[in-house]
């Protein structure tokens, strides 16, 4: 086999995917880091939620609904994968929660996205979260 052979036979698209999204977190981890006084936008977190929940509907549809357990459960890694999401959700949901609560959002609504979609979920509170908070800024007192 050539090498050009042996490395098509290595890019499939499933690693390519998950290139993309550890370059992608990178990427927003380093513009976070060198901007930390830089306010998100709520539509980064809310594409994101958007693209990710196509993405599983896809998954959903051409592997079925409870694939993910499968994958969580077959070895140590699955199992270390699996509590590391949890935790990551956990801690997520944790650093929220007060944001939210003082915006006036409805915490169970969004625990019961949390647990059902993970990530998605989480992302479309926090795009929430944010919309909130701009807009009460942006209407902020009136100026004299």
């Amino acid at each position: 086999m050539s090498l050009g052979a042996k490395i098509a036979n290595m890019i499939t698209p499933y690693r390519l995917l998950a290139s993309l999204a550890a370059v992608a977190l990178v990427a927003f981890l380093t513009m976070k880091a060198l901007r930390p006084g830089s306010r998100a936008p709520w539509w980064g977190p809310a594409l994101a939620s958007v693209l990710f929940l196509g993405f599983t509907a896809y998954v959903v549809a051409t592997e079925g609904p409870l694939g993910f357990w499968n994958e969580h459960i077959h070895d140590a890694w699955g199992n270390q994968i699996w509590i590391d999401l949890l935790l990551s959700c956990g801690l997520g949901w944790s650093v929220l929660l007060p944001r939210v609560r003082q915006v006036g959002m409805r915490p169970w609504a969004w625990a019961i996205a949390l647990v059902l979609t993970g990530s998605i979920g989480l992302l479309a509170m926090l795009a929430r979260l944010l919309y909130l908070e701009r807009a009460s800024t942006d209407a902020g007192p009136a100026r004299a």
